[in-house]
Formats: structure tokens, C-alpha cells, sequence
């Protein structure tokens, strides 16, 4: 069974409540999956044995949280090459973030991305728990293909 890890950096909770809403949607699709703050990540061994990747950060005064930044260093070491990837994130003005993520992860990650990068204000706003459980069942459809 294909199984997924969400890494998180959050400031206010918002954006883990999205990863979580992210992780519903794939097991929704009968898929497994973990969310973890990313301040729970040790070392590139901690990102091993996943068959897709989702990478979340609140956006704060136009950038990824310092955490988050940190975390994609040390994904580089991961050999995360052709694994499916997803981006997303919070944000309250300019949600920068899941854009910067996204990039990394397709450009020097090299992954097998999914779509675009989920940006949501709120998971609670517009449509946002809906958007987030459809960008997990995406993901989910992506590692059964």
C-alpha cells in the first residue's frame, strides 16, 4: 500500500490543520499517511521509506518559515529523485511559500510533482477543507498510477 509523509512548519497550527486535511484525502483513497512537524525531522534517514512526499509552510513577511528552509537542505541528502510531491501552505497576505516549495521540490529535488501548490488562507475559508482533501486524493491517484 503506497504511503505518504507530510512535513509541516507551522507558526499558528493553520497549516498543520491543511496537512492533516491533505492526509484524510489520501486515506481517503484507501493510502496511508503521516503528518509530521517539520521540527521532528532529524536527519535525511527520518524521510526514508515513502512512496510520496508533501511539503507544507506558512507564508511569513513573503517566505517560508526558517524551519522549513532548513528542512529542504536536508531533503537534498534524502535521494527524494522521480518520488511523487506535493506543496502547500497557509498564508494571510502573500503565500509565497507553497510556490518556493514547490519549485525546490521539482527543480533541485527533482520529484514527480503533483499539479500545482494548494495555497489556502484557511482551511475553514472557501471551500479550503474540500480543497485540501481533493489535493490528497490527487496525491493518492499519483502513487497508484
Amino acid at each position: 500500500m503506497p504511503k505518504a509523509l507530510i512535513v509541516y512548519a507551522t507558526r499558528t497550527g493553520e497549516t498543520e490543520q491543511i496537512g492533516e486535511l491533505i492526509a484524510e484525502g489520501i486515506r481517503f483513497a484507501g493510502q496511508q499517511a503521516d503528518v509530521v512537524n517539520v521540527k521532528n525531522i532529524k536527519n535525511e534517514n527520518d524521510l526514508q521509506g515513502y512512496d510520496a512526499y508533501v511539503f507544507g509552510s506558512a507564508t511569513y513577511h513573503g517566505e517560508m518559515l526558517n524551519a522549513m528552509k532548513t528542512f529542504l537542505f536536508l531533503a537534498e541528502k534524502a535521494n527524494l529523485e522521480g518520488k511523487i510531491g506535493g506543496a502547500f501552505g497557509a498564508f494571510g497576505w502573500s503565500g509565497e511559500a507553497p510556490d518556493r516549495i514547490f519549485n525546490t521540490m521539482k527543480v533541485v529535488l527533482k520529484m514527480n510533482m503533483v499539479g500545482d501548490a494548494l495555497r489556502l488562507k484557511s482551511s475553514s475559508l472557501g471551500g479550503g477543507l474540500q480543497m485540501a482533501q481533493d489535493y490528497g486524493r490527487q496525491i493518492a491517484k499519483k502513487c497508484a498510477e
